[in-house]
């Protein structure tokens, strides 16, 4: 009986182990379909933006640099480069940059860089959408709560309506 005991005991450590191997592993693996999510648009914008150059420039090339397009879950193939209309660059350069504009940032240094861009008070909600919009991911339950938090906490923030947030004058003054 002491035996079985022993068996049963040393199959929950391994189930136990097992189990957070799995969940280790799962975020190890969220972060990479995002980082390959994120590469995928660069360089789907990447490449738009070349191909107009090129058609602004009216150089005939076949490809861009190494003569290969990867195109994901694609065979590779060269081809000629398409025209793209204008529009459609300064859509690509918006989203380029503008998916990209806050990237690697914590949340207070991005909110205090939006909230001197608008020069106004803005809401918690409106602030995590922005943010958000501007590359940085925020995780948990309530992502607008882990904002406002933020902001709270860091003397560069001045809380003038509920969630409600203004870079305080001291600040803005040195930034300026």
């Amino acid at each position: 009986m002491e035996e079985l005991k022993d068996i049963i005991g040393g199959l929950e450590q391994r189930i136990s182990a097992y189990k957070s191997k799995l969940q280790e592993l799962q975020k190890r693996k969220e972060k990479l379909d995002d980082e390959i999510i994120t590469i995928k648009k660069y360089l789907e914008l990447a490449e738009t933006l070349y191909r107009v150059e090129l058609d602004k420039a009216k150089i005939p090339a076949s490809s861009p640099p190494g003569n290969i397009y990867a195109f994901p879950d694609k065979e590779k193939t060269s081809r000629p480069p398409v025209v793209v209309i204008a529009e459609t660059t300064e859509k690509a350069k918006d989203l380029l940059f503008g998916k990209s504009k806050y990237a690697g940032l914590s949340v207070p240094q991005a909110a205090f860089l939006l909230l001197k861009d608008e020069g106004k008070p803005m809401h918690a909600k409106e602030i995590f959408q922005k943010l958000v919009e501007g590359g940085i991911r925020i995780r948990g339950k309530t992502p607008v709560t882990s904002v406002s938090i933020s902001l709270n906490r860091d003397k560069r923030f001045r809380k003038v309506a509920p969630n409600t947030f203004e870079i305080s004058a001291e600040k803005s003054l040195e930034s300026a």
